[in-house]
């Protein structure tokens, strides 16, 4: 076996509490090289005869990519104490593998060869809320979703959906307006709406915060804004408002005053400035967002700052009842700053979503004492390069899913945001191709996926438009102007998550096939009593998908159609660009 291939550390992704009393225990080896994994494992306190008393449990494949086999195991230790390593058995020989190395034969004699996890503690656990895993977002950006009172229209508002978005331009959407079509949502499937930022600010994007207490007028007043998250809350939807804290706006009041008093102004100490006076021409002389000269980066290590902010933090919870803060350019944001936000708003309430917007991999932010999720663009990247492009193969799409997935504790993928779009990229019809069954294929794998969903608005009527700020447009509530097909499809999906456990965020989630060949892929979820096959055809030709014998002669019930079909050596037909979904019939 290739030892430099072979790999575990304690107290992160590879060994983590799951919940009050079990312990996940993950192993990755080269691909194919080990055959069987054997936890060994006991109490560090359970000795007989000057030996340590210890156990072996197997240990299962939980996916695997091009490279590495990954390995999982769950454990219940009586006395909540742990010590463990490894047996492994190759086709030429077994290794024992522990915290000191490898060795040929089983070390008994002393258990400091061993890995240790010294106690389940369970406030140590990653613990996002729990209603979170059954919660379907949809994406809202108040200014384009709908003008319910043009009389609080800002000056110039342009004519609903009268031209294309510009980045200066506005139509007049406000609350109001979400007010009078929270049934659509409702009925489409929905449960969580995630709101661009609502404050105050001079942009039609509200990302350079004036205020971070007040709402901006072209939406409405706070007792409207209230009306409409108790309205939520009847109709079953959570609502979660967007925080800007990396950095405010050129127009917040004390950059304004650091502008107009230099050295004398009693908050020079909440930005990074390079120099005095301040000056944004020809460049800022003093840290952006970006290169932004209208979005000062805040000082969140000042005290003064860091008060301002997770004061602000806690009183939209506390006053409003929202259910989440999503968190703008969250990883240019100290991790100190985000402990204490994090421990602020959780005692307001504990049960508040904190989703932090990190592009890469996160896991410095999701070790269970800052954030419960990140937007996962590796999710969707995945997903548009294979179903989207296709411009990935289906073993390459495996294994970019195999890698997501074990990125993470499976605790922190429970509730992953795994979005296909957003205000900042391009709509996935564009990226598509106008291809509608492409879209459509998108959507069948998000919501049948793990994690938490989140719908774009406008993207289930097949709404276009290219990068910002074009995929930025009205919604449109011309039925004219709407896919209705997409927008039944999207609900049918929406449908099946809800009402079938094993078609949701529940359960193991295994890749039986990726065929380069076919373009195709078998996925195989379980749940308790529950199996569902997912057969995906990438290519526009029809395909014959043969399924492992395993399969053969058991009686499935295909979701989308509800016939009933019994698999053979004949295999199963898919149409060109399209899937099934087989619920197998155990009795």
């Amino acid at each position: 076996m290739l030892r430099e291939s072979i790999y575990h550390r304690p107290k992160n992704e590879f060994a983590y509490v799951y919940d009050e009393k079990t312990i996940h225990i993950r192993l990755k080896s080269k691909k194919g090289d080990v055959q069987k994994a054997l936890l060994i494992h006991g109490d560090p306190y359970d000795w007989e005869d000057g030996n340590w008393v210890s156990d072996k449990i197997e240990m299962g494949i939980t996916g695997s990519d091009e490279l590495f086999d990954y390995w999982l195991v769950a454990i219940q230790p009586p006395n909540r104490r742990l010590r463990y390593g490894f047996e492994l058995s190759g086709e030429e020989e077994v290794l024992f593998y522990t915290e000191k190395g490898f060795y040929s034969d089983m070390p008994t004699d002393d258990i400091a060869h061993y890995f240790c996890f010294p106690f389940l503690h369970y406030n140590d656990a990653f613990r996002a809320p729990e209603w979170v895993k059954n919660t379907v977002w949809y994406q809202i950006f108040p200014e384009r979703f709908a003008n319910g009172n043009p009389d609080i229209n800002p000056e110039g508002t342009l004519e609903w959906n009268s031209t294309e978005p510009t980045p200066t331009n506005f139509f007049g959407g406000d609350f109001e307006g979400i007010l009078q079509n929270l049934d659509y949502l409702k009925e489409l499937g929905i449960s969580g709406i995630y709101f661009t930022p609502i404050f105050k600010a001079y942009s039609n994007h509200k990302y350079d915060t004036i205020d971070y207490y007040e709402i901006d007028p072209q939406f409405g007043d706070k007792e409207t804004f209230k009306r409409l998250v108790e309205e939520c809350h009847n109709k079953d939807i959570r609502v979660m408002l967007d925080a800007v804290f990396n950095h405010s706006g050129y127009y917040f009041q004390p950059f304004q005053d650091v502008l107009e008093n230099g050295a004398d102004s009693e908050y020079k100490d909440w930005f990074h400035l390079h120099e005095l006076p301040v000056s944004a021409d020809p460049a800022p002389n003093y840290d952006t967002f970006a290169y932004e000269a209208s979005m000062p980066k805040l000082n969140t290590q000042h005290p003064d700052v860091k008060k301002y902010l997770i004061d602000a933090g806690t009183y939209w919870v506390r006053e409003f009842n929202i259910d989440g803060w999503r968190l703008d350019v969250a990883n240019e944001v100290d991790h100190q700053f985000w402990r204490e936000f994090r421990t602020a708003v959780k005692s307001v309430r504990d049960d508040i979503y904190i989703l932090g917007e990190i592009w890469h991999d996160a896991s410095p932010w999701l070790q269970g004492d800052q954030f419960d999720a990140v937007m996962n663009y590796p999710f969707t990247t995945g997903a548009i390069s294979f179903f989207g492009t296709n411009s990935q193969s289906a073993s390459e799409f495996s294994n970019v899913i195999q890698r997501m997935l074990h990125m993470y504790p499976e605790n922190v993928t429970e509730v992953a945001f795994n979005l296909l779009g957003s205000h900042d990229t391009p709509r996935i019809l564009n990226i598509a191709d106008g291809n509608k069954e492409r879209v459509k294929l998108l959507f069948a794998f998000q919501l049948s996926f793990s994690g938490s969903p989140c719908i774009y608005y406008g993207d289930e009527i097949a709404l276009l438009g290219d990068t910002d700020p074009g995929c930025r447009k009205c919604m449109p509530w011309d039925e004219e102007e709407e896919d209705l097909d997409m927008l039944e499809h999207v609900k049918k999906l929406l449908s099946l998550r809800k009402d079938i456990d094993v078609f949701g965020n529940n359960g193991r989630y295994a890749f039986l096939q990726a065929n380069d060949e076919n373009g195709t892929l078998v996925i195989l979820k379980e749940f308790e009593n529950q199996r569902l096959l997912a057969l995906f055809n990438n290519l526009e030709e029809e395909t014959t998908i043969y399924l492992p014998e395993d399969f053969h002669g058991q009686e499935m019930t295909d979701l989308w159609t509800n016939d009933v079909l019994e698999p053979s050596e004949e295999g199963i037909i898919v149409p060109g660009l399209n899937f099934k979904f087989l619920l197998i019939n155990d009795n």
